[in-house]
């Protein structure tokens, strides 16, 4: 992360009421995710209290204040996906990525997260990996789909 990148994106907002959130996203977008530095140039250039900033950030599952990895796959815990099988296909994702939700590969290419519902019920279980959703799936089905996003294509 550099403070010109940082500055690129606030410059965006100067002079802007209501922009917190925005900006915040755009940050996460362009980082994949907030850093100490990033919310103390906010303050310094947008005189926004640090916080407040903090209070956003680590408020909405879209901000992370710890670095993500490139891909982040969120495995739904809902209800309708649980007795669809959800626990075993999470458990699958943890085998395969090695990791348990919250945190991410030690390649930085995947985090890992459980949500309580993606609101796509009918295609139980489910899991989202950068905004795709992939339905009806098996424990056996999470390896091919994983594998996708480790090709060359995939990291662009």
């Amino acid at each position: 992360m550099s403070i010109e990148q940082v500055d690129k994106i606030i410059d965006k907002y100067v002079n802007e009421k209501g922009v917190l959130i925005q900006l915040l996203l755009d940050i996460q977008r362009q980082l994949n995710w907030i850093p100490k530095e990033a919310i103390m140039r906010i303050h310094e250039r947008l005189k926004i209290p640090v916080s407040e900033i903090y209070r956003v950030a680590s408020f909405y599952t879209a901000l992370s204040l710890k670095p993500r990895g490139r891909h982040l796959v969120r495995v739904c815990a809902g209800t309708a996906c649980y007795v669809r099988g959800g626990p075993r296909i999470l458990d699958s994702v943890e085998l395969a990525l090695k990791i348990k939700p919250g945190e991410t590969t030690s390649d930085k290419n995947f985090s890992l997260e459980t949500v309580n519902c993606l609101g796509c019920c009918a295609l139980g279980p489910v899991v989202e990996i950068d905004g795709q959703y992939h339905g009806k799936l098996s424990p056996s089905t999470i390896g091919k789909l994983l594998v996708k996003y480790t090709e060359p294509e995939a990291k662009k």
